[in-house]
């Protein structure tokens, strides 16, 4: 049974498959070409040796021209062959790597949330980066045995030239080396598993490490943080020599094929004389040599398939993520442009609140309680309980999470920004905004002196994570992206924490200006009153914990 990432290569596959087959030809021309080059060479050489030891008559008889030109176009065909099927499989390579990224990273950006909260950003950048990068590999060697093919045709015809024994030994020596090479490349697959399930781990550790760098600093832990990226980076290293053994045991045995088969092939061959027997010996050992890429592949084995299993996970888990009522369509579940049917309904338990479109609803109750589990809930961040959470009078548990999320427009209490300009931050949530409607969000967000302040306006860079902000202004950036939103529900999780009063107090009533210039509703958690008292209606998530610990 072939997993989500087998059907999207055999898709990607299919999709390429003209350049595909391109690099395969010309692979198989510049194997062919190489064991026919290094033939005639060797006989070339040879006979123009005995030629020459022969007497000035025999030298001058000797035909220099015709094999030195088929030499010079031998190499010509190798050298453009061998330029064209790199370009043809790379190419094929990056047009597939186009897609399957995305793909990938939509299955990750899309993932529930008990499985999201256990990737960090250095093992999701592993997984896009490290694991998608071993797939690149392995369409570059889509080729590699087509050549194998073609070299080992010409090579055993050039061979029988010498001698049909000969011929025959470097076919079985071809034979055992794939053989044995297969069996030592998976006894020595865990180890190519070990260093994909190591690079991850340091990338994992690193970059947990470096988003905590000022208050390792702060700490005086610096020591101990560069400990921690020593102890990755030497388990990395480890599993990397164990690889580079066993690849060099490889190596060796290749290598004494090469040398087993051109001197078989030259002893059988010595009685049709020394340039044949060269051309066979020459013929057989590139013949063998031309086995190369695959023993790579060979070696690789267990790299790739702890990639695939890495990315079967992601893709896996994001299949069976969503489930969807038969024969509907996103209009048929949920349709915001109604108002009479925008109506939003939170059930917990005995504890109750309805919200309709234009509703204030504050979610109130001491740090700790859900307020903002309840808020990724509503959001599908989070999986609810059935019959926990109602919009349009569907179960929101059965709405597909692309068509929920619609309905709202989201600046989380630690929201993240872009690594990018205020303007690429702000159309996150609105790609189609003008100008007009930017600055609006800004200044409704008390952000837009500020912008205007900076070197390119909206064109400034904010640095990694709004590095070039304050905190205040960066809550406030994420506040000013969700009000370019033209979702029916703003939901605002701490919006002015961080924030002076006087500034709280501005975008509070900036705030109730804008939802009462766009009718929008707003689900508001706050601990802070200037905000609270935007909102007539409450939800004391307090008192529906106390009402459902009552009914058990």
């Amino acid at each position: 049974m072939t997993g989500p990432l087998d059907r999207l290569l055999a898709q990607e596959r299919h999709a390429q498959r003209p350049l595909l087959a391109r690099a395969a030809l010309l692979a198989a021309i510049v194997a062919a070409a190489s064991v026919l080059l290094l033939g005639l060479s060797g006989w070339f050489i040879t006979a123009a040796a005995i030629a020459g030891l022969a007497g000035p008559a025999a030298a001058l008889a000797f035909n220099y021209m015709l094999p030195s030109a088929e030499i010079r176009l031998l190499a010509i065909l190798r050298t453009g062959a061998r330029y064209g099927e790199r370009l043809a499989s790379h190419e094929a390579a990056f047009g597939a790597l186009a897609r399957i990224r995305p793909a990938i990273f939509r299955a990750l950006a899309a993932q529930p949330a008990g499985t999201a909260l256990a990737f960090g950003t250095g093992e999701a950048t592993a997984r896009l980066i490290g694991d998608v990068d071993a797939m690149e590999m392995q369409f570059v060697r889509q080729s590699a045995p087509w050549g194998v093919a073609a070299a080992l045709i010409a090579g055993l015809g050039l061979v029988s030239l010498g001698s049909v024994a000969a011929s025959i030994a470097t076919a079985c020596c071809m034979a055992v080396l794939l053989i044995v090479a297969d069996r030592l490349a998976r006894r020595s697959a865990p180890l190519g598993q070990a260093v994909q399930y190591a690079a991850g781990a340091l990338r994992e550790t690193f970059a947990g490490l470096a988003n905590a760098a000022p208050e390792l600093r702060c700490f005086g832990l610096e020591p101990w943080a560069a400990a921690q990226v020593d102890d990755r980076s030497r388990a990395l290293a480890a599993a990397q020599r164990a690889q580079t053994e066993a690849a060099g045991w490889l190596d060796l045995l290749h290598a004494t094929a090469v040398g087993i088969a051109a001197a078989i092939a030259a002893i059988l061959s010595a009685g049709s004389g020394a340039p044949r027997a060269a051309l066979a010996a020459l013929a057989a050992a590139m013949t063998i040599d031309a086995g190369t890429p695959v023993l790579r592949a060979m070696i690789e084995r267990g790299r790739m398939r702890a990639a695939r299993d890495r990315l079967d996970d992601i893709l896996e888990t994001h299949e069976s993520t969503e489930t969807y009522p038969q024969n509907a369509s996103p209009r048929d579940l949920l349709d915001t442009t109604r108002p009479s049917r925008s109506a939003l309904q939170f059930v917990l338990s005995a504890g109750t609140c309805h919200g309709r479109r234009g509703d204030r609803v504050a979610l109130t109750g001491p740090s700790g309680i859900g307020k903002t589990t309840l808020v990724e809930r509503l959001l599908s961040l989070r999986p609810s309980a059935p019959g926990e959470i109602w919009l349009d009078g569907l179960d929101i548990g059965l709405i597909p999470s692309e068509i929920s999320r619609r309905s709202f427009a989201w600046a989380p209490q630690d929201a993240a920004l872009l690594s990018g300009t205020v303007r690429d931050n702000l159309m996150l949530a609105n790609p189609d905004a003008d100008d007009a409607t930017l600055w609006r969000a800004l200044h409704d967000a008390v952000l837009d002196d500020r912008v205007r302040a900076l070197d390119h306006g909206l064109d400034a860079w904010v640095g990694e994570n709004g590095a070039r902000l304050s905190g205040g202004e960066r809550r406030r950036l994420a506040v000013a992206r969700a009000y370019c939103s033209l979702a029916p529900w703003l939901v605002l999780d701490e919006p002015s924490e961080g924030l002076d009063r006087t500034t709280e107090k501005l975008l509070a009533v900036r705030l109730a200006q804008r939802l009462d210039t766009t009718g929008q509703g707003l689900i508001l958690v706050s601990h802070r009153p200037a905000l609270v008292a935007l909102c007539p209606r409450r939800f004391d998530l307090t008192q529906a914990g106390s009402d459902r610990r009552s009914a058990a």
